[in-house]
């Protein structure tokens, strides 16, 4: 494999030449290009892009740390990251950090070693301290649902509370009279969110009573056991709202174990609008984020920064939309309710 000493000995340069003319970072001659690129041509030279990077500190590359890949809506969103910095010719380096501090750290800490060019944080751990030190080394950053409480970052998001009412309001509207909300961790704020817009929706309503509010953690587990738990205070529910799908999806499951008939006897409705809601059965109705329009801006917002062709940072809330299926669609409203 060729090296960069053999294009500049081909070449008749110096090799600091040859390194100006690959990162543009001086001037060179008309000559002189053709003469290396000829080198470059002749000996199939591939820059080492570490190398570079170690050189003009950038290696078009990107980190995107996510929270928990096996939650498809954090798959989808990596793909369109994936997407649309290649287009940009980055290569995109994914870490996991299972929503734990530490892990997140020891990420950053070994990826800021390897000059990554820049970070997207898609996990709640990322805090005002590593935001700080990454601003201090001139690393920009970018954030999905919030941004470090004193650092200024750009964020993209979905308009949560607006889409919690929507699932109340499409329940409402099917005929529901008693709807239970499984909410997520509420240090997240995305479950917090959808928390408030269902209280703000029903808090007046004569059959409220906080004790139709479940916990959930976000996952299939976390739906199954919040069901559970409120078919036994309150049998007689008719609707459900999940804050997310995976704890809808395990409301569906919940509910069929109980011989309970999703659609007709209880109306489910989830948030986030994965592409298993699809395939489920019934078919689930969901509040659907843009999740490949919200990874492909946050993608392009990075580099951007990265670039230099950022001016400010901002707040980017995206909308939602209700995509109605068999889960509320089938409901049949109780006469005596």
């Amino acid at each position: 494999m060729a090296t960069i000493r053999d294009v500049a000995k081909l070449a008749g340069v110096s090799v600091s030449t040859i390194s100006r003319y690959l990162n543009k970072s001086g001037y060179v001659n008309v000559e002189t290009e053709r003469s290396i690129k000829a080198a470059i041509e002749k000996l199939d030279y591939a820059p080492n892009q570490v190398a570079r990077g170690l050189a003009g500190k950038k290696t078009n590359t990107i980190a995107l740390i996510l929270p928990d890949i096996s939650n498809l809506f954090f798959s989808d969103l990596a793909r369109a990251v994936e997407d649309v910095a290649a287009t940009y010719g980055y290569t995109v380096i994914l870490g996991n950090s299972d929503d734990q501090a530490d892990k997140e750290k020891r990420y950053i800490e070994t990826l800021k070693k390897k000059y990554i060019d820049g970070f997207i944080f898609a996990s709640q751990t990322f805090s005002t301290e590593e935001a700080e030190m990454l601003t201090k080394l001139g690393i920009p950053f970018v954030c999905l649902d919030r941004g470090p409480s004193k650092e200024n970052a750009s964020v993209v998001r979905s308009k949560n509370k607006e889409g919690a009412k929507l699932a109340v309001q499409h329940l409402l509207d099917i005929g529901c009279r008693k709807i239970a909300h499984i909410y997520g961790p509420q240090q997240l704020i995305t479950a917090k969110d959808r928390l408030i817009g269902f209280e703000e929706s029903v808090h007046h309503s004569p059959w409220f009573t906080p004790t139709l509010l479940e916990a959930g953690d976000f996952r299939i587990h976390g739906g199954i056991s919040a069901t559970e738990r409120l078919l036994e205070r309150h049998p007689d529910i008719d609707g459900i709202f999940a804050g997310n799908d995976l704890m809808a999806i395990g409301a569906l499951k919940a509910l069929s174990r109980k011989g309970i008939k999703v659609g007709s006897d209880i109306a489910v409705c989830g948030f986030d609008g994965i592409q298993t809601t699809e395939i489920m059965t019934p078919e689930l109705t969901t509040i659907a984020q843009p999740i490949y329009e919200m990874g492909a801006m946050i993608s392009r917002l990075l580099i951007k920064k990265i670039e230099g062709a950022l001016e400010e940072d901002l707040t980017y809330e995206l909308d939602v939309k209700l995509l109605a299926r068999e889960s509320t669609l089938a409901f049949t409203p109780k006469v005596n309710q």
